[in-house]
């Protein structure tokens, strides 16, 4: 029984253009499995500070109270920064002389929605990466199984006789790439999905925080203009 080629031996044995080809799926397939991992990990501590914040913020906390503490901390977390962000600037705007109610929440508001622009893009960091690898590299693994598959029968053209066994190592080597291509591809896509999806929700939960901490706002600040 003829010894079968391991796929070792048809990488190391395939041409030099087949095996950049190799390198880059094979490189892009690494980054892509560490920005998986990095973005599961951070969007899954975004979710439980989200929740544990949440939780506290609808315990009855008094928010002047709430906002002290969290301005003595030296890193805040992505909702904590956007009370913050909101709060500090209703302090500032509703502390000036003659403040009007409707100028106060728009300050708030414009305040709350640039955190939330950089939040949104913190969240996205690397999600366009793997998008762009689950959509070119089977393409780029097809380019290397057609170059391969070229040469193999080219060789045909320098054989007297063509055999099966003349050109299956170099189709062999070939459809190699075209697996990596989709080795690479596969996760990257299933990745983007399912983080594109997790940021979305996560970015409606923050808005909808927004919302709420600023219709307190609105309440506290014609409050205070009626009492002046």
């Amino acid at each position: 029984m003829p010894e079968q080629i391991s796929i070792y031996e048809l990488i190391v044995n395939a041409t030099l253009l087949v095996q950049i080809v190799m390198g880059l799926l094979a490189l892009a397939s690494l980054i892509s499995w560490m920005m998986i991992f990095q973005r599961w990990l951070l969007l899954r501590r975004t979710l439980n500070e989200l929740d544990a914040f949440e939780d506290h913020f609808w315990s009855g906390v008094d928010l002047r109270e709430l906002y002290s503490e969290l301005i003595q901390e030296d890193d805040l977390n992505s909702i904590e920064n956007l009370f913050v962000v909101g709060f500090r600037e209703y302090t500032r705007l509703a502390d000036q002389a003659g403040a009007d109610a409707e100028a106060i929440m728009q300050g708030v508001q414009r305040a709350m929605r640039v955190a939330l622009m950089r939040e949104e893009s913190r969240l996205e960091t690397h999600l366009p990466f793997l998008a762009t690898v689950g959509s070119t590299s089977p393409y780029v693994g097809l380019f290397g199984t057609v170059w391969g598959i070229m040469n193999s029968f080219r060789s045909l053209a320098n054989m007297s006789q063509a055999t099966l066994a003349s050109v299956a190592p170099g189709i062999s080597e070939a459809l190699v790439a075209t697996a990596m291509g989709l080795f690479a591809a596969i996760p990257a896509v299933i990745a983007y999905n399912r983080f594109a999806a997790r940021v979305e929700g996560l970015m409606k939960r923050f808005e909808a925080f927004s919302d709420e901490v600023t219709s307190i706002l609105h309440r506290a600040a014609h409050a205070q203009a009626t009492q002046q």
